[in-house]
C-alpha cells in the first residue's frame, strides 16, 4: 500500500511501488506500438483560451503565473492568453495536430503518456497530478468508422495484459442517444445527456425529476429516456430492445448501426469485455459519436479507468477539419487500486542484481572491473563502498533486495552467492548471468 502523500492529491511512489507503475506503463507502451501508434509528447502548458474552448471546466484548471508579476500587470483570470497546465491530453493533441498538419501522415495514429493536472477533490482514484495514457486516430477531412471499432479492441488487449481484475468497456453512441431524444420530442439533447450522465450518482428517480424540472420533459418522455438508459447487452440484441421502444429518427438509425458494428466485432475478438451500455453519456461536450467508459468488475465505485470517444470537430483549421477517435487510460487511478488492493507486487525494489563485495579497500578498482564486465552484458551491478566484514556486506545486499553477492579471492577466482537460498558457486565475470527471472525486477499478479 502506497504511503499517504504529504501534499494531498499529488501522489509519490516508493521504489517498489514505482516499479509496478513502470510495469503498467511498459505494457501499455508495448501494446500501443504493436498496433502502430507513434509516440508524441506535448508541452505541459496551454493557453486558457485553448483549454476552455470545448467545455466549461475552468474550476478544474490550474493557471500558471510567476510569483511576482511584471509592473503594470493585473489579474489575468479572464485573459485567454494566460498560461495553464493541461487537464487532459486530448485538447493539447488537437492543437498539436492543427499546428503540425503539414508534417503528419493521415490517418495519424498516436499514443501519449504524460502527467496532467486537474483541480479535483482528492480521494482514492482521484488526484490533482496524475498520469494518463492516450491513444487516438485522427483523419484529414474524414475518418472511417472502423477506427472506432479498432480502438475498443486495442484497449481491451492493453487492459487484459495488466495485473488488474476483470473489466468491462461500456460503449454507447451519442448519435443513438441524441436521435432517440429528438424522436421523443426532447430537443435539448445536450441537457438530457448531462442529466443521464448523473444516473449512477443520483438514481433514476432523481434523473426523472431533473428531466422534468430543468428540461420540461413530460413524465412519459422522462420514462422513455430512462428506459433507453437501462439497456445493457454483450451482443447486438440491444438493437431490438431500442426498436421495441417505438421511436423513429434518422440519427438514431445511424447511431444504432455504428454501435452495432463495435459490439459485433468486440463480441468476436474480446468476448465479454465490451458491452453496449446506453446509459453512458460522457460529460465533455466535444464527443459526437461513439463514447466509451471502462470499469473494473467489483470495483465500480472507483469510477471509469478508461474513457473517450469520437470527436468530429475538436480540431479544425479554417475549412479543414480533423475528425478523430480516442481513449484515455487513467494510469494513476489504476496504479492506486493495484497497490491498495495488492493486485501485483515487484520482486525487489532495486534494479541491482549483483553486489560485488570488497575483500579490502585496495580491491575496489578490481571490483569495478568485475562490475564493468557484468554491466557490459546487461546485468545491473553495485560495488560495495567499503571493505566491511562479508556478513555486513551481505546484510547490505539483503536490505537493498539484491539477490546475488559476488566474491573475488586472492588468487583471482570468483564466486557468486544467491543470498536467498545460500547456494554459492564459482563464476566467471565474462560469462556468468543470473537466471532470467532475476536479471530485472519482475512484477507479477498476486492471488
Amino acid at each position: 500500500m502506497a504511503r499517504k502523500a504529504s501534499l494531498s492529491g499529488f501522489p509519490e511512489w516508493l521504489p517498489q511501488e514505482r516499479l509496478v507503475e513502470l510495469h503498467v506503463l511498459d505494457v501499455l507502451r508495448r501494446t500501443f506500438e504493436l498496433h502502430g501508434f507513434a509516440n508524441i509528447e506535448t508541452r505541459a502548458v496551454e493557453t486558457v483560451g485553448q483549454l476552455l474552448r470545448k467545455g466549461e471546466i475552468d474550476k478544474e484548471v490550474y493557471a500558471l503565473s510567476r510569483l511576482q508579476a511584471e509592473e503594470g500587470e493585473g489579474p489575468a483570470k479572464q485573459d485567454p492568453n494566460q498560461l495553464a497546465l493541461h487537464f487532459d491530453l486530448t485538447v493539447p493533441f488537437a492543437r498539436y495536430v492543427v499546428e503540425n498538419a503539414g508534417h503528419l501522415a493521415f490517418p495519424f495514429r498516436r499514443y501519449q503518456i504524460q502527467k496532467v493536472w486537474r483541480g479535483e477533490r482528492p480521494q482514492e482514484g482521484r488526484a490533482r497530478e496524475f498520469t494518463q495514457a492516450d491513444i487516438d486516430v485522427v483523419g484529414d477531412g474524414d475518418l472511417p468508422f472502423r477506427y472506432d471499432v479498432e480502438l475498443a479492441l486495442v484497449i481491451a488487449e492493453a487492459l487484459g495484459a495488466l495485473p488488474i481484475p476483470d473489466f468491462r468497456i461500456r460503449v454507447n453512441n451519442r448519435k443513438l442517444a441524441e436521435g432517440f431524444y429528438r424522436g421523443i420530442g426532447l430537443e435539448d439533447t445536450a441537457g438530457v445527456l448531462r442529466s443521464i450522465d448523473k444516473l449512477e450518482k443520483v438514481g433514476a428517480d432523481r434523473v426523472a425529476e431533473l428531466l422534468q424540472e430543468e428540461l420540461g420533459a413530460t413524465p412519459e418522455q422522462a420514462s422513455l429516456a430512462l428506459k433507453l438508459a437501462s439497456i445493457r447487452t454483450e451482443d447486438e440484441s440491444f438493437v431490438d430492445q431500442v426498436r421495441a421502444l417505438g421511436v423513429t429518427n434518422e440519427l438514431l438509425d445511424t447511431g444504432l448501426d455504428e454501435l452495432r458494428q463495435v459490439i459485433a466485432e468486440a463480441a468476436r475478438r474480446a468476448p465479454g469485455k465490451v458491452i453496449a451500455d446506453l446509459s453512458i453519456a460522457r460529460g465533455l461536450d466535444y464527443y459526437t459519436g461513439t463514447v466509451y467508459e471502462t470499469v473494473l468488475v467489483g470495483h465500480e465505485q472507483l469510477g471509469s479507468i478508461c474513457s473517450g470517444g469520437r470527436y468530429d470537430s475538436l480540431a479544425t483549421k479554417g475549412n479543414r477539419s480533423f475528425p478523430g477517435v480516442g481513449l484515455s487510460i487513467g494510469v494513476t487511478r489504476l496504479v492506486m487500486r493495484i497497490l491498495s488492493q495488492e493486485f501485483a507486487e515487484a520482486s525487489r525494489s532495486v534494479p541491482t542484481a549483483v553486489l560485488v563485495t570488497l575483500a579490502d579497500d585496495d580491491s575496489w578498482s578490481a571490483a569495478q572491473d568485475v562490475a564493468a564486465a557484468l554491466r557490459g552484458r546487461g546485468i545491473a551491478v553495485e560495488v560495495a563502498a567499503k571493505a566491511e566484514k562479508f556478513g555486513k556486506q551481505i546484510k547490505y545486499a539483503d536490505r537493498r533486495g539484491i539477490p546475488f553477492v559476488w566474491f573475488t579471492a586472492e588468487d583471482g577466482t570468483h564466486e557468486v552467492k544467491d543470498i536467498r537460498s545460500g547456494d554459492q558457486v564459482q563464476a566467471d565475470p565474462a560469462v556468468w548471468t543470473p537466471p532470467a527471472e532475476d536479471l530485472l525486477p519482475q512484477v507479477s499478479a498476486r492471488g
